[in-house]
């Protein structure tokens, strides 16, 4: 475990030796999805990496998705096939070949009530066939993905027990992949790409970037080092114009509620609520491990500089509570949201009115002072987006790499799903470390409080705050709070958190 550990102590060395003048083959700048996916992809295939982030891993946009690894089934509709199969192929590559651990398949029910009249209920029952067809071109077996097909009544309200019962006349059920956590996966690549040796550098800010390098900030003790490397990845999201003033972003806001999922009848399938008025817009109600579920989205145009934390808007949060209503039996208000987030995507600037009808295609842009820049895109293909910027970045500066290996690279934690069954730890632990869960588990073998909830009525344990500092690079109370959990998206769970993260802090 010690190759692929971040922790402080590695942190302190590793940026000496950069800034003591080692030139690495990559510079990787941001360490969201795709970022860390650059650095995994660089290392290994032989190159010498260096990823910074002004903050932490997952800080930004990765951290805010509705941790779904789909199929691209809105492409199809809208007639991308080209990045609806790549979705699907991505899709596979996680679910059963490099992160198992983390991808899980979910039902998605699409209710037929009043709303959804006749003709789009055979809409979307065509659509969901092709989605069938896209899993089975992609090469996923229907063991990994059950085919789409027609539900009863009953059966709807079985897999979701909130739906409205007047005029139900039984739904539509499909399946995608679901993460156990965005961020999960975001730690998982960088301490993989970590295995292969590349640097993981977090709170260190870019303040001067170019073709050979950057001058960065160490927020942690101020000083200012120059990092040299032969080639440079700007894969900064929606902050990429800033490093790069020839990119041209039109961001736009995504915005999820939470909700107790006591609150919904504990639902075990996520809802599909088609937007009134729309043709290939929806409302998801998607469960989530700890007894929440999360409601979204939007899709909303970002004007002037991007937060580093967006906030929803109230008629955002109007939006959503109404249209869930429209499917409901339950009626769910604002005092049922018990927290709430929001997420840029990095959409390249197009000709459509709405943001919703914007392209989500990767572009890798090449600047005239040898930044190599990666925009756009889906958390669903990072992967094929790292191995492009890799591959441009290499032809840029000459290098020497060998070809992409990422497709077959098992992250941390991975292993098969007969492996993680005979594991002897909580189901729970397993979900989110896989193999690594019995390491997590083993931290309370000593001092049996750390297998206990950090506080009521959160699962997590403080053996994996724990864990988190010694292993996966946290190196601050919202560190592990807001990105190595998620207990930090209900702000009341946060605050009640807070003394046990603190002590991990201390006792690592």
């Amino acid at each position: 475990m010690s190759a692929t550990s971040l922790s402080a102590a590695r942190r302190r060395r590793e940026l000496a030796e950069l800034a003591a003048g080692r030139t690495v083959d990559l510079l990787v700048v941001g360490l969201g999805v795709t970022g860390a996916g650059v650095a995994l992809d660089a290392a290994s295939r032989g190159l010498s990496v260096a990823a910074v982030d002004a903050v932490d891993l997952a800080f930004g946009t990765s951290r805010w998705s509705s941790k779904l690894v789909h199929g691209g089934l809105r492409y199809l509709a809208g007639g991308h096939v080209a990045l609806a199969y790549e979705s699907a192929t991505e899709r596979d590559v996680l679910l059963r070949r490099t992160a198992p651990h983390l991808v899980s398949a979910l039902p998605f029910v699409l209710p037929l009530t009043p709303f959804v009249r006749a003709p789009r209920a055979l809409l979307m029952r065509a659509g969901f066939a092709a989605g069938d067809a896209l899993r089975a071109a992609a090469g996923t077996p229907r063991a990994a993905l059950p085919r789409s097909r027609r539900i009863s009544a009953v059966e709807v309200r079985r897999l979701a027990p909130a739906v409205r019962r007047t005029g139900l006349r039984g739904g539509l059920v499909q399946w995608d992949g679901q993460l156990v956590d965005d961020a999960r996966l975001v730690v998982a690549l960088a301490r993989t790409a970590a295995g292969f040796g590349a640097r993981i550098l977090t709170r260190c800010a870019v303040e001067e970037l170019h073709g050979r390098g950057a001058a960065v900030r160490d927020a942690l003790t101020g000083e200012r080092h120059e990092i040299r490397a032969r080639a440079v990845v700007n894969a900064t999201g929606v902050w990429a114009g800033e490093l790069d003033p020839t990119v041209h972003l039109r961001p736009s806001r995504g915005t999820h509620l939470v909700l107790r999922a006591a609150a919904l009848g504990h639902p075990t399938a996520a809802l599909t609520i088609p937007v009134p008025g729309e043709t290939n817009r929806f409302v998801f109600a998607l469960p989530q491990p700890g007894g929440l579920v999360y409601a979204g989205l939007t899709d909303e145009p970002v004007d002037g500089p991007a937060s580093e934390v967006p906030e929803p808007s109230p008629a955002e949060v109007g939006f959503l509570l109404d249209v869930l209503g429209t499917a409901l039996e339950v009626s769910v208000t604002d005092a049922d949201v018990v927290g709430m987030f929001a997420g840029l995507r990095p959409l390249l600037a197009g000709g459509a009115d709405r943001t919703a009808d914007l392209s989500r295609r990767h572009a890798v842009l090449t600047s005239p002072g040898g930044v190599t820049t990666i925009v756009g895109g889906k958390l669903t293909t990072y992967r094929k987006m790292a191995a492009d910027a890799v591959d441009a970045a290499v032809v840029l500066a000459g290098l020497t790499a060998g070809p992409c290996r990422t497709a077959r690279t098992p992250l941390v934690g991975a292993a098969s799903p007969d492996r993680l069954g005979r594991l002897a730890v909580p189901a729970r632990l397993i979900a989110r470390y896989g193999a690594e869960a019995p390491a997590v588990y083993a931290l309370g073998a000593a001092d049996p409080q750390l297998r206990q909830p950090v506080a009521p009525g959160v699962e997590v344990t403080g053996a994996e705050l724990l864990f988190a500092v010694r292993h996966e690079g946290a190196l601050t109370e919202d560190d592990l709070l807001d990105r190595r959990t998620r207990i930090g998206l209900v702000p009341a769970d946060r605050e009640r958190a807070g003394p046990a993260a603190r002590t991990a802090l201390a006792a690592a």
